[in-house]
């Protein structure tokens, strides 16, 4: 018992090994058959227990892991103890070891032996032990007593040497405790020494280490007893601790390429999921650094934790097992390979120290080579749960530890000893599921190897691989392998079948592999096709199915069968269209017909003979291995010339135990290729390809395209025909291909200049113009959302800066971008001369500088809060690989992007917007996407833009119209494959299987493109060696610059070239042949590389500037577009395109090296996207055939965005004055614009600067061209630019008086000739026939590229989902990726947070469509709103003018009014302000000047819309909640320490003379504004407010306290009026209504506010203004007793206060220099106007002052007096002393301040207005006395009418609707609207007006009123000889008597109105008045206000005169 083969010599063979299994078998208890072979392996079986807490560490030098795990209820620390565990069936439980009871009687202490003696090495390491001859004495451990090591002696025969071999079978020991001798068998021996083991007794488990003699000449541990081939673990100090690699609790730091060492990943339980991450070769040099992530154990059942991936592709895995296959040794590999294998795999141990043992391994023919290497490649359990990943490639030889780092190869390792102990043999008997568990040490000699054990778990399996290596520590113990489940590949498959197989993984489970397995791949390509049970139900719900339409396993065999048959000979399997074959099969025919074993294998060969031999079926019984063996064998055996393969081979495992199951094997050797090389990621394929080029792999292909297609030497060739030449050229152009001149007379030849190239203007087109409003009015909607993410108020400015992929190309073409469109200008940002040379400062690339330049733009940010910042991320799909695993991967940094645009500061940012661009977006719009849907704007469809083209207008052409295009049914289609092109290629191919397909493909298309020009220049025999499109190509390139009318220009020729290498490799050899033939002048070869700038001869350069007719000396082209019109092959290099806009002069674009590698959306459509541009609209064919209506490559057109909406505000007539700018469209741009400029002929492509060019008032001053790639087609072109609708826009007008002449046009318009319009074509492209079968798609049978998954760095999340078509455009894609695509765990928002950011939006658009012309437009149209944000809508209404007065006036230039003066103006009565023109006018003896026009009866309810016009804000106006600045933040906002709780509430009563009660106001005063009152001694009650004297002198210090009345204006109020008063010191006081102080309160925290009672909430702005002047006569009284007591006199108190209302904006001083000029005014302050009202003589004799309202007519003459009396409004300066017995009427709505103005200046009292000073008031569209909304009081669900003003009265006590609305606002609206009824006579009547007494109503505008003052001592209007057609009484008091009513004449027919409070007084009323005696009344004529007598209805009577 306990014997094992390990460490057994290798001499016997494999029959001698098969024969020692059978007897193994026979021997043991369980009658299954053995495994033949044990492997190592890095996955565990699933047992029991729980290994969380196994701890990390494993001394190794003997220290014993501390952590305990409990195992079948036996404690156990051994790191071995693990590995015996299982059965090996997974899913039985494991056995327990039965041992035999110790004899009665027995020790049975651990520790010590059963005769009782101590064995343990501290009790006896100083004792003396007789060892006898032969005998060693080595370290047993014992599970029960870890912490020991027991003494044993054991026979040295029986352990292996240092190579862990010639160890015989069996065992010999004695106890060294009692002496006892000749222990036989090892289970008797641990039985003697109490091991107490809970598994099977084995030597190499239990004894573990040589004892030695220290220098003291104590025993101590010694080395490891190297039983087997183990792990090194990589030391960092002398006392290493290795970590377990069991995969259950390994604690290995999670792989970290970039770095060596990192923090210990583990939680506090010690455990931690572990990364091993090693770095594998396959023998063509595929190279790949594979992480595979631990698995957690739970009870019985394995669950992985994390995902495992490949650290080069970052694969990450979907399912529940790791599955990476790993593919092994090549005899022909060069000994020198090496990679790196990553420190992670062991822990994070240092690698550097100790690399002794760094030796290779031994594959050169010095030493001995195996004939069978025994490693495995093993896959157990079901495969339906294997992974979609690409399984990486190993190859054990080259498997070396070296540090990880930035460089690419480790150094060659020498010889090692160790190589020669590669082999360990079969397990002599059977092993009971041994359980890799722990590294356990062993001296550094041996080199380490990775190895991959599969588990088997129930729910799946995954596919591993191991290698064959040296002993090394970490011995991983080999798993049990049933016979027939091993395949051995044979030798050299590869060299004699030329294919390497590809097994694609179907369900079931695939055998290990062993020998040859570098020869083979295992894909998991198809596998997620046969996981449909794993749907969840949601998922299924979606996809229209449920459980039982699942397909079984027979089914999903026949679909295999069916689509591999019908298949095309160059087409390769892919993974979607399985997919949807599989749920249309699902959808179809559910479950399906049931299959019987039987019939599986005759339905599957009749399925397979459809397909003519290139699919077969092997049936098996007992496993898939058996079938797999067989195919291989079949296929290395005899020449494989001579047979003819199959393409594939399905193999079906028919077994009555396990089900069906089933693979397939292909071997088709173009399929084979191409599915080995799709399982490498771009990084991987190109890495492979320098590998084959620096190993030299490339040889012979290299020397078999030395000669030519005709066999001759190509260079020689070429020496011959230079020689020929003599130093004589082609002729450059002018000329054919046989003119040859002398070198330097070509080379002096120029072509003759043109400077129209340089005349093409910048433009903006209607698509880009409607995508930039998109982009603003998402911009808005972000700011309007209500979560306080974006605060627009705030900003005032626009800042940006553009982050681009690492291409220097890329950065010129956007600076010129910039450039040109003058956006820095017209954003403020540079001026005109700055501005050209820093462009390039707002431009950044992703490379290594990235992080300085992005530090000084966020320190920017954080320095400007009031600037908006917007970061755009442009081409941002390009490289979005999380920064974590950012690594340096072939030459480029990567995680870049992810660092700067998804770092803290930029999210955190609330000034910074991020806008991401990118013409692929799929990798951003997955299920963890950063941005939110609603912030994505997609470009709009060409359908939906076709409408606006004119008919010679350029269209896009993108994508989708390639794929149309191949039905347009033309001889030369654009999208071409090149399909002799392809037949070479499949030769060649065949003919070198080692070399990657691009290595053949690159050079066959060197030699086609070499042998095309010689073929036209010296040996036309090679005409028929070449495929006609490269013949054509270059036939194009070398004559067109010499047709007649070219001027030496020519065509592009791009050739996609994606390995740098390859294409310098390509320039250099192009550029040879070239010059070798004379053709150097002819055409330029580029190398079009992201690294590098644009490197051009001199003489090329030369004839560009020549063109352009370029003065300047130092100019050379830096972007692709300044090639235009150059004759040139450009080689573009690099992983990605990145962008670049190449010129119209592009003709084809070779993208033949693209093959099967490119099967992602994004990577195949970006290689395309580089022929995509805008072309002439004639040139696009319509299909022959009706086809469906096609999408362009644009989304859905985002219409309904009517232009300039982006704000609401009414119009403005009118354009810009010098300081204020016209109400423009936000972009200046409106649909009439682009209308008109369609029809509008072309001279108007060159208006005069500032002309009105558009109805709107648009000042065009010139255009700008178009952004992106629409101006390059102009650039040869200008007519172009006439012909586009071009925008016309005012730069950027502004309000600071300078602006117009400092803001023109950032770039001079220049007028251009037009030349005659060239057609723009289509650029042809050349393909692959993979490429081209995928983009043909649509027409053809095979799926289309939009089908593909959409990008390396996602994968789907569920193995079936819903067909994608190409209609599937814009948000309806995006939420389809969102839903079924997970970002893998290397992308960048693998760990994004939940919530998408809120300030990220995405603009996504075709390739080349012109969205950076778009977001630079909307940088511009954002800048404009924030400015129009900064602007307002002020009134612009111009006041009906007073006649002029014969008298001349001497008051022109005075400043200030004389009292005496003004006292001898006559007041106007006349209310002549536009706000009052719907109001009644007043009658007065002058007549007006021009006569209100008279509306038509019930016009008047229609209100008309006011005129206004739009004013930029100075520094000194009002503002709303909105502005917020450094300088008033603390007048209007909180701070933050202060709460709401800091105001304090005081109550202020007093007694209303007018009102007859007590009022009791409400204070609510914050504690900085508490020195503006008086309170009591003890500090808590008001006493009265501070006044000052008049005698007061501060220039600081504004007298009178400021009233301002509002409601409902919360946040739209200016009630911020810092600047207005210029910070200088001030009382303001907002009067609000009570149930509104909270909002007033939360916006206004710093404010004083005034509460009015709660009887005030439903009351007009009467009331507020009455309360004002009640409270401040009242606190007037108080100060002046208070000031009395401290001597000061009565009337030296200041009377005056201000009321002005909430929309007051903008004060302007009108005053002239002299006489002659006038002046368009001046912004002054508001303290400025107050204070010089406030010094003016005599001021206490004034009642009233006020100022004029602006209009802009003001600008164009001045007052033609300084000082008028007149009504004064909106801005009042009252006295309250004077004023005190005239108040407001407490219940107006409406024109209250007319009312009181007539009363004011009826009773003698002065009102002053100066004329000088203007008054802005801003159209608030929100709040103030707005109307009530008139509803029923009873509201009638069922139909809701709308109620008219005649319905506001009613008979009383009638059954009519009462209304529910206060009763004097229905009386009010009642008379405005229908008084025509009430006073027939007065309507249209000037000269017989309605008489009113002691009030003003208005009656409507068609009716006068003549204001009469019943007050004795009044002054009233001389109405002698006048006859009024009416009498109106309003509510009058005593003073009216019947003897005043006397005294007033009527007209016969004129009529009365009598409005009282109640009934009662009506009749009264009538009575006290003797109305009866001269009116007649009818009981009819009463009516009420249509309210319910609990709202107190005014009553009213009407009368006729007789």
């Amino acid at each position: 018992m306990g014997n094992s083969y390990a460490g057994q010599l290798k001499s016997a063979r494999f029959e001698e090994a098969l024969h020692n299994s059978i007897e193994a078998s026979l021997r043991s208890s369980s009658g299954d058959p053995q495994p033949i072979f044990t492997q190592l392996y890095l996955e565990p079986e699933p047992y029991p227990g729980n290994v969380e807490d196994i701890k990390p560490k494993a001394d190794l030098h003997g220290g014993e892991p501390p952590g305990n795990e409990l195992m079948n209820g036996h404690s156990s620390n051994d790191p071995e103890e693990l590995e015996e565990d299982d059965d090996s069936d997974s899913s039985s439980p494991p056995l327990p070891y039965l041992q035999a009871p110790a004899p009665d009687g027995c020790c049975t202490l651990d520790g010590f032996c059963q005769a009782g003696k101590d064995l343990r090495l501290v009790s006896i390491a100083t004792e003396p032990i007789e060892v006898p001859a032969g005998f060693e004495l080595v370290g047993a451990k014992s599970p029960s007593v870890p912490e020991h090591i027991l003494v044993c002696a054991v026979d040295r025969r029986f352990l292996p040497d240092e190579n862990g071999k010639n160890a015989l079978l069996g065992f010999s020991g004695n106890c060294v405790g009692c002496g006892e001798k000749g222990f036989r068998y090892f289970t008797e021996f641990s039985n003697h020494i109490n091991l107490k083991l809970s598994t099977q007794p084995k030597k190499q488990k239990h004894l573990k280490y040589y004892l030695v003699k220290n220098s003291q000449g104590a025993l101590c541990k010694g080395p490891l007893i190297c039983w087997k081939v183990s792990v090194v673990p990589l030391c960092s100090s002398s006392d290493c601790k290795s970590r377990q690699i069991s995969s259950s609790a390994s604690t290995s730091k999670p792989s970290s390429s970039s770095s060596h060492s990192s923090k210990e990943n583990g939680g506090a339980s010690g455990h931690s999921s572990s990364t091993f991450s090693f770095s594998v070769d396959v023998g063509c040099g595929n190279r790949r650094v594979c992480v595979i992530r631990s698995m957690k154990a739970k009870g019985n059942q394995m669950t992985t934790q994390g995902k495992g991936g490949c650290e080069g592709c970052r694969e990450m895995v979907s399912g529940i097992c790791i599955l990476k296959s790993i593919l092994f040794l090549l005899p022909d590999s060069p000994p020198t390979r090496t990679t790196q294998m990553s420190s992670v795999f062991f822990g994070s141990q240092d690698l550097g120290r100790d690399c002794s043992f760094l030796k290779p391994l031994s594959s050169t023919s010095g030493n001995k080579t195996l004939p069978i290497v025994p490693t495995a490649l093993r896959v157990n359990g079901p495969m339906n749960c294997l992974v979609d990943g690409r399984p990486p490639l190993l190859s054990p030889s080259q498997v070396s530890l070296g540090p990880q780092g930035p460089a690419y190869r480790t150094p060659d390792l020498g010889d090692s000893p160790a190589s020669s102990a590669m082999n360990s043999g079969p397990p002599k008997k059977r092993h009971r599921s041994w359980h890799p568990n722990s590294l356990v040490p062993v001296p550094p000699t041996a080199v380490p190897v990775p190895a991959i054990r599969p588990i088997v778990c129930s729910p799946g399996a995954v596919l591993g691989m191991s290698s064959p290596q040296p002993p090394v520590a970490g011995v991983i113990q080999p798993q049990p392998v049933t016979a027939g489940e091993t395949v051995i590949v044979p030798d050299n498959l590869l060299n004699s079948s030329g294919v390497r197989p590809v097994i694609l993984i179907g369900h079931g489970t695939l055998p290990y592999f062993y020998g040859n397995v570098g020869d083979i791949v295992v894909s998991p390509l198809l596998v997620s096709c046969y996981k449909s049970s794993q749907l969840t139900e949601k998922t299924l719900e979606t996809l229209g199915l449920n459980s039982s339409q699942l397909l079984c396993v027979e089914t999903m065999i026949l679909l295999t069968l069916q689509y591999l048959a019908r298949l095309g000979l160059v087409q390769i399997p892919l993974r979607e269209e399985l997919e949807q074959i599989v749920l249309k099969a699902m959808l179809c025919c559910p479950r399906g017909p049931a299959i019987s074993p039987s019939q599986l294998p005759w339905l599957a060969r009749l399925e397979a003979s459809v397909s003519g031999g290139s699919v077969q079926v092997v049936v098996t019984h007992n496993s898939l291995g058996e079938g797999i063996s067989e195919s291989l064998r079949s296929l290395s055996d005899g020449p494989h010339h001579q047979k003819c393969l199959p393409t594939y081979v399905v193999i079906i495992c028919a077994s009555k135990m396990s089900g069906n199951e089933f693979c397939v094997l292909v071997l088709g050797k173009y399929q084979a290729r191409a599915l080995a090389e799709g399982m490498l990621t771009t990084n991987e394929f190109l890495k492979e390809i320098s590998y084959e080029l620096i190993t030299g792999k490339v040889s012979i292909l290299a020397s078999h395209f030395k000669t030519t297609s005709l066999g001759d030497n190509l260079d020689k060739q070429l020496v011959r025909y230079q020689r020929r030449w003599k130093g004589q050229v082609i002729q450059p152009f002018q000329g054919d291909v046989t003119d040859h001149i002398h070198s330097q007379e070509a080379a002096g030849m120029s072509p003759p200049s043109e400077r129209e190239l340089l005349s093409k203007l910048f433009q903006i087109y209607p698509t880009q113009l409607s995508v930039a409003r998109s982009l603003l009015s998402q911009v808005c909607s972000i700011a309007d959302s209500g979560t306080q993410n974006l605060d627009l108020g705030r900003f005032c400015k626009v800042d940006f800066l553009v982050l681009v992929p690492p291409s220097h190309i890329l950065v010129h073409q956007t600076a010129q971008r910039i450039r040109q469109s003058g956006v820095l200008v017209d954003l403020g940002i540079e001026d005109v001369c700055s501005a050209h040379q820093k462009s390039d400062k707002y431009v950044v690339r992703l490379d290594g500088e990235v992080h300085a330049k992005m530090e000084a733009f966020m320190r920017k940010v954080k320095q400007n809060p009031y600037t908006l910042f917007v970061l755009i991320h442009d081409n941002s799909h390009v490289d979005l690989t999380s920064a974590l695993s950012g690594s340096v991967c072939h030459g480029e940094l990567q995680g870049l992007a992810d660092r700067v645009v998804n770092c803290q500061e930029v999210l955190d940012a609330m000034n910074l917007l991020v806008l991401q661009v990118s013409c692929f977006p799929y990798t951003l719009q997955t299920h963890q996407s950063r941005i939110s849907i609603h912030n994505e704007v997609h470009w709009p469809s060409g359908e939906s833009l076709q409408g606006e083209q004119p008919p010679n207008e350029l269209l896009y052409f993108g994508l989708r119209d390639y794929s149309s295009s191949l039905q347009w049914g033309v001889a030369s289609p654009i999208l071409r494959c090149d399909d002799a092109f392809e037949k070479m290629v499949h030769t060649l191919l065949e003919r070198h299987p080692h070399l990657h397909s691009m290595v053949i493909r690159s050079y066959l298309l060197i030699q086609q493109y070499t042998e095309a020009m010689m073929a036209l220049t010296s040996s036309p025999s090679l005409r028929d060696h070449i495929t006609p499109e490269t013949l054509a190509m270059v036939e194009d390139l070398i004559n067109a610059p010499g047709r007649e009318g070219s001027q030496g220009r020519g065509h592009m020729l791009l050739v996609r070239v994606p390995s740098l290498q390859l294409a310098m490799l390509a320039r250099e050899r192009l550029e040879d042949v070239r010059d070798k033939l004379g053709l150097q002048l002819c055409f330029a070869v580029l190398l079009g590389s992201p690294a590098t700038e644009l490197n051009l001869q001199k003489n090329f350069t030369n004839r560009l500037k020549a063109w352009r007719g370029c003065e300047n000396e130092d100019w050379v082209p830096h972007t692709y577009e300044d090639l235009e019109g150059l004759p040139c092959i450009v080689i573009l290099t690099g992983k990605d395109p990145l962008g670049e806009t190449f010129p119209r002069s592009l003709k084809y674009s070779d993208l033949r090296l693209i093959d099967s590698s490119y099967l992602t959306r994004t990577a195949l459509e970006q290689e395309v996207g580089l022929a995509c541009t805008h072309v002439t609209m004639g040139v696009v064919h319509e299909p022959k055939k009706a086809m469906a209506p096609r999408e362009s490559d644009g989304e859905k057109a985002t219409t309904g965005l009517n232009d300039g909406d982006e704000l609401e505000r009414p119009q403005s007539n009118g354009s810009a004055a010098t300081r204020t700018s016209g109400s423009l469209a936000e972009n200046g741009v409106s649909s009439s614009d682009i209308a008109d400029s369609f029809q509008r002929p072309s001279t108007s492509t060159c208006p005069p600067e500032g002309a009105i060019t558009s109805d709107m008032g648009t000042a065009a001053q010139g255009f700008k061209q178009e952004c992106d790639s629409v101006e390059s087609q102009l650039s040869s072109n200008p007519s172009k630019a006439s012909k586009a609708p071009p925008s016309l826009y005012s730069s950027s007008s502004s309000s600071s008086p300078s602006s117009s002449s400092t803001q023109r046009p950032s770039q001079s318009t220049q007028c251009v000739r037009e030349p005659k319009p060239t057609r723009v074509s289509p650029r042809t492209v050349i393909m692959s026939r993979a490429a081209y079968s995928l983009l043909a798609g649509e027409s053809g049978s095979q799926l289309s590229s939009f089908s593909l998954l959409p990008h390396a760095d996602v994968a789907w999340s569920s193995p079936l989902r819903p067909l994608v078509t190409h209609n599937l455009q814009g948000e309806e894609r995006s939420m389809y990726y969102r839903e079924w695509t997970i970002a893998r765990q290397h992308h960048a928002d693998y760990e994004a947070p939940s919530v998408p950011h809120p300030r990220r939006m995405l603009l996504s658009g075709p390739p080349q469509v012109g969205k950076t012309g778009a977001y630079l437009q909307f940088l511009r149209i954002l800048f404009r709103m924030l400015i129009r944000l900064l602007e307002v809508d002020v009134y612009d209404e111009e006041e009906e003018e007073e006649e002029e007065t014969s008298e001349v006036t001497t008051l022109v230039k005075t400043q200030l009014p004389d009292i005496e003066e003004v006292r001898k103006l006559p007041f106007d009565p006349y209310p002549r302000d536009p706000k009052f023109r719907k109001a009644s006018p007043v009658y007065t003896d002058k007549r007006s000047k021009c006569l209100k026009d008279f509306k038509q009866e019930g016009e008047s309810h229609t209100p008309d819309k006011r005129v206004t016009k739009s004013i930029r804000l100075s520094r000194f106006a009002a503002h709303n909640a909105f502005h917020h600045c450094e300088q008033c933040h603390h007048y209007c906002e909180a701070g933050p320490a202060t709460q709401l709780s800091e105001c304090t509430f005081h109550a202020f009563t007093f007694c209303s003379s007018m009102l007859g009660e007590e009022v009791q106001l409400q204070f609510v005063i914050p504690k900085a504004k508490e020195q503006h009152f008086v309170f009591s001694q003890q500090g808590s009650h008001l006493e009265s407010m501070r006044l000052p004297l008049v005698s007061t002198k501060d220039p600081d210090r504004l007298k009178s306290p400021i009233f301002t009345p509002t409601t409902g204006r919360q946040e739209h109020g200016l009630l911020n009026i810092y600047h207005a008063m210029e910070g200088a010191t001030h009382l303001h006081i907002l009067v609000v209504k009570q149930f509104e102080m909270p909002l007033y309160r939360k916006y206004w925290p710093n404010h004083i506010l005034l509460v009015l009672p709660a009887v005030f909430n439903n009351t007009g702005v009467g009331a507020a203004r009455f309360m004002i002047k009640e409270l401040s006569y009242h606190n007037l009284e108080l100060e002046r007793n208070r000031l009395e007591e401290q001597g000061v006199k009565r009337q030296d108190v200041w009377p005056f206060i201000v009321m002005m209302d909430d929309s007051c904006v903008l004060w302007n001083s009108h005053q002239p220099a002299d006489s002659s000029e006038t002046s368009d005014g001046t912004n002054v302050s508001l303290k400025m106007v107050l204070q010089h009202m406030e010094n003016t003589p005599k001021i206490s004799l004034y009642a009233m002052c006020g100022t004029r309202r602006w209009s802009s007519s003001l600008a164009r003459k001045s007052p033609s007096h300084p000082f008028s009396r007149c009504h004064l409004h909106d801005l009042v300066m009252l006295n309250v002393d004077l004023t005190q017995n005239v108040h407001y009427d407490l219940n107006r709505y409406s024109c209250e301040e007319v009312d009181f103005n007539l009363r004011v200046n009826s009773s003698g009292l002065l009102l002053c207005r100066f004329n000088y000073f203007s008054l802005m008031k801003k159209h608030i569209p929100v709040g103030g006395n707005k109307d009530f909304l008139v509803k029923p009081k009873l509201v009638d669900m069922g139909n809701p009418t709308s109620i008219s003003p005649p319905q506001y009265v009613c008979a009383p006590d009638s059954e009519q609707t009462l209304l529910d609305a206060p009763a004097q606002f229905l009386l009010e609206r009642f008379l405005q609207s229908c008084s025509h009824r009430l006073f027939p006579k007065a309507v249209r009547n000037r000269s017989n007006p309605v008489l009113s007494i002691d009030s003003y109503l208005n009656i409507s505008p068609e009716i006068s009123v003549c204001y009469i003052n019943s007050r004795p001592h009044s002054t009233n209007l001389n109405h002698q000889g006048l006859l009024f057609s009416g009498l109106l009484l309003y509510l009058c008091d005593s003073f009216v008597v019947s003897g005043l009513l006397k005294k007033f004449r009527f007209l016969k027919g004129a009529t009365l109105c009598v409005i009282c409070q109640d009934r009662s007084s009506l009749r009264q009323t009538i009575v006290r008045l003797e109305l009866e005696d001269e009116w007649q009344f009818r009981l009819r004529d009463e009516f009420q206000t249509a309210n319910c007598s609990d709202d107190r209805p005014l009553y009213f009577l009407t009368g006729r005169h007789v």
